[in-house]
């Protein structure tokens, strides 16, 4: 079977409907059961411990289900880079930038261009192509999101290295995304996951064990941050992004990302009491309308 076989809109499973909506309140929310975590834990550890979790999880539902393997050596291939990019890289560089000093604004500010990243790309590399309409959308999209940024959080960067580690994390989900939607396979979601899981920590540990004094502090807020972070963010979430991938236009799903900074912005109003100024909606209006926009040309694509 071809790894690059593209399907059908009526081979889409009817669970994947409710995704967009499912996708963004989980991964949105993961970031504010992260800044809880990331109190008790230093950055790479935490990852590193989180990813271990992960793979206990998935090695005991393996063991459960018994799912098939992938179905050859290059689908292997294929699911190990995916999590090299978007489990190891993207997240490692992430962490990385803010123990470096980065402000989590600016950090929001580089990684919310990649779906500007992957419409540009999008045609040479996942043969998809991005209409003006579309184009618009995702212009409106971006200027949304960094609008939403720039209102409620500080943008400061004092660190030219972490700079550069918030540009390679862009780099690094938009190659990602690309690579899932040019060679994703059907592979069962539990074998996948265990995968890529374990090629995020095969690099996050090492990284914490040379980079950190490996601090861990074990409270209950820990706990609540793992257990969210693991089930609903490194689970479900990530599940859900590849499922969308695969099924469907990678410029389409990576609009969703859009709508994170205002998304995360109002559940950390409700959880966390964060202030939330008034300049914030329009950005968040903005948002939505090249969401709209990107979404909205689907059935004429």
């Amino acid at each position: 079977m071809s790894t690059a076989t593209a399907l059908t809109p009526a081979a889409h499973p009817r669970w994947l409907k409710p995704a967009p909506a499912l996708f963004l309140l989980l991964w949105a929310s993961g970031f504010v059961f992260l800044k809880l975590g990331l109190q008790y834990a230093d950055p790479l550890t935490f990852l590193a411990l989180r990813y271990a979790c992960v793979i206990g999880l998935l090695a005991i539902a393996a063991l459960w289900v018994r799912p098939p393997p992938p179905s050859s050596p290059r689908a292997w291939l294929h699911l190990a880079i995916v999590g090299l990019l978007i489990q190891a890289c993207y997240f490692a560089f992430i962490y990385l930038s803010l123990k470096l000093g980065v402000s989590a604004g600016a950090a929001a500010l580089i990684t919310s261009q990649q779906p500007i990243l992957v419409g540009l790309l999008a045609p040479a590399i996942a043969k998809e192509r991005v209409d003006l309409t579309r184009w618009i959308g995702l212009a409106l999209g971006v200027a949304g999101a960094v609008w939403v940024v720039v209102a409620r959080s500080s943008i400061d960067v004092t660190s030219t290295l972490g700079l550069v580690f918030c540009v390679l994390a862009l780099a690094s989900m938009t190659a990602g995304t690309l690579w899932e939607k040019r060679f994703g396979t059907h592979t069962h979601p539990v074998t996948a996951n265990l995968v890529q899981y374990v090629v995020g920590f095969a690099v996050t540990a090492p990284l914490a064990y040379a980079l950190e004094p490996m601090r861990i502090q074990w409270a209950p807020g820990l706990f609540v941050s793992l257990v969210y972070l693991v089930i609903f963010n490194s689970i479900i979430a990530i599940t859900l992004l590849l499922a969308m991938i695969r099924y469907g236009e990678a410029s389409r799903v990576s609009a969703l990302f859009f709508l994170v900074p205002p998304a995360t912005a109002i559940i950390a109003r409700l959880v966390l009491g964060e202030p939330m100024p008034l300049l914030v909606w329009p950005g968040m209006a903005l948002a939505a309308a090249g969401l709209f926009l990107v979404m909205r040309n689907k059935r004429a694509a």
